[in-house]
């Protein structure tokens, strides 16, 4: 059975998706597990972490130097791939607590002695050198017999035995500084009874594809990246976004492929052609002869047989020619389909974007009215601060406060609760070629209305504010 060496070694060299894909199943526990104890049992989003950790190792693959151990490398960039969710989903959920004034309760599960150690475990590792991480990483999360540990670490399974017991007092030593109090036996048998968590069914396939798909160009690899960072929001049009961009990339490939050879079966009909004429010529020459002799008059069969072959031959480019052109046509319409679906899954997306931030300024204005004696705000300046530092920070597809303008200042409360209160400041033309404008009622609904030619003012009459009768 080749070696993690040996298969990165193929990947690196032919693209070997055989090779990946087995690289992707020995070590997508490893993996997993850490993104799982790193997200605090939060399987979706250890997933997505999986999924990045893949795709650089697909991307890198061919820089790896020959004395690299993959589980190691596959653990930092877990946990460095891990760190930058988190921070991400930390922030995120602190602002969406205040904005909407709700609370996330996680429940753990596991011992006592367990719980002290995993929120620990991944940094301890991490404090070790180089063998000594690499050494626990495939005795305990690999489950590697030592005497695999020990040809992974070019040593025998002695020296396996020892690096692997002296690298976990150097462990134990670690978390009894932060506060863990256990022995080097118990410690052993505590992260092999919770530090592996299984990958689900068919995430291995789900990885290689996905990787493979995303190594191929940049520019596909940080469009998916970037994607999956703010999966919150947008992580499924990631996917079709790659798909089409892949597809295309392909489809540009072929067309060009089939250019060039529409060129070469042109040059050659030409010069068939050209050997056509030359042959009648010198047909015509003998036909003109009023004496022929045998060796002309077989010389005349040969050639009788020639012209025959090359009528066939440009028989044949033509058909060829009809196929290239029709094969050229049905790209240019998959090409065209392929464009027309993203941009109606991306148009779906800012919309859905559009509704949820029109939301969340909503609320904000109810909290605001409560403390206010029932009065909405008439500028965005009196919105809470994290409100719109939510809606500036979370919506990175364009979408902000710039994108409202507000309808009624002053003017709507919870007597008028289906008097506008902010719209789109823009309208927009969607894929089907009609405009549409999205509005924000005082109730707090938010309503799309779609035009033909782009007039909204029978729905703004409608629910428009009128001033009270007193004047007050």
């Amino acid at each position: 059975m080749p070696d993690d060496r040996q298969l990165l070694r193929r990947f690196a060299s032919d693209r070997s998706e055989a090779a990946f894909g087995e690289l992707v199943a020995r070590h997508v526990t490893l993996v997993y597990s850490a993104a799982f104890r790193q997200t605090g049992g939060d399987a979706h989003l250890a997933q997505d972490i999986a999924q990045l950790v893949f795709a650089d190792l697909a991307r890198k693959a061919s820089a790896f130097s020959e004395n690299v151990v993959l589980a190691g490398w596959l653990h930092r960039a877990t946990i460095f791939a891990a760190r930058q969710i988190l921070r991400g989903e930390r922030r995120r959920r602190a602002r969406e607590q205040e904005a909407v004034t709700m609370n996330a309760i996680q429940s753990e599960t596991g011992n006592d002695n367990w719980q002290q150690i995993r929120p620990l475990l991944d940094e301890a590792l991490e404090r070790l050198n180089k063998t000594d991480r690499d050494a626990l990483l495939l005795r305990f999360f690999e489950q590697q017999s030592l005497a695999q540990v020990g040809a992974s670490l070019g040593s025998n399974e002695d020296a396996a035995r020892k690096r692997v017991n002296r690298a976990l007092e150097k462990l134990r030593a670690i978390l009894t500084r932060n506060g863990v109090t256990t022995t080097a036996a118990a410690l052993s048998t505590v992260i092999s009874a919770n530090a592996i968590q299984v990958a689900p069914a068919g995430l291995a396939v789900t990885l290689t594809n996905a990787s493979l798909a995303v190594s191929g160009t940049g520019t596909t690899f940080t469009l998916l990246k970037i994607m999956t960072m703010t999966k919150l929001k947008l992580g499924i049009s990631a996917l079709i976004v790659a798909g089409a961009t892949t597809a295309l990339v392909v489809q540009h490939q072929a067309q060009t492929k089939l250019r060039g050879e529409n060129e070469s079966l042109q040059q050659q009909n030409a010069q068939l052609q050209s050997d056509n004429e030359s042959l009648s010529n010198r047909l015509a020459e003998i036909d003109d002869s009023k004496k022929m002799s045998d060796e002309q008059f077989n010389e005349l069969l040969k050639l009788r047989g020639e012209v025959g072959m090359l009528r066939r031959q440009t028989g044949e480019l033509g058909n060829l020619g009809e196929e290239n052109r029709n094969m050229r046509a049905e790209l240019k319409n998959s090409m065209q389909n392929q464009i027309s679906n993203s941009l109606v899954t991306l148009y779906a997306e800012q919309q859905s974007n559009t509704v949820e931030a029109l939301k969340i300024v909503a609320l904000d204005f109810k909290v605001y009215a409560a403390e206010h004696n029932d009065q909405y705000p008439t500028n965005f300046d009196q919105m809470i601060e994290s409100a719109r530092t939510f809606i500036t920070t979370n919506f990175p597809g364009g979408i902000g406060l710039d994108n409202f303008e507000f309808v009624n200042a002053g003017l709507v409360n919870s007597d008028t609760p289906n008097a506008i209160m902010l719209r789109e400041r823009f309208p927009s033309k969607n894929p089907q070629g009609k405009w549409q404008r999205i509005y924000c009622l005082a109730m707090g609904s938010v309503r799309i209305q779609t035009s033909a030619d782009g007039n909204f003012d029978a729905f703004e009459q409608q629910h428009i504010a009128s001033p009270p009768a007193n004047g007050q």
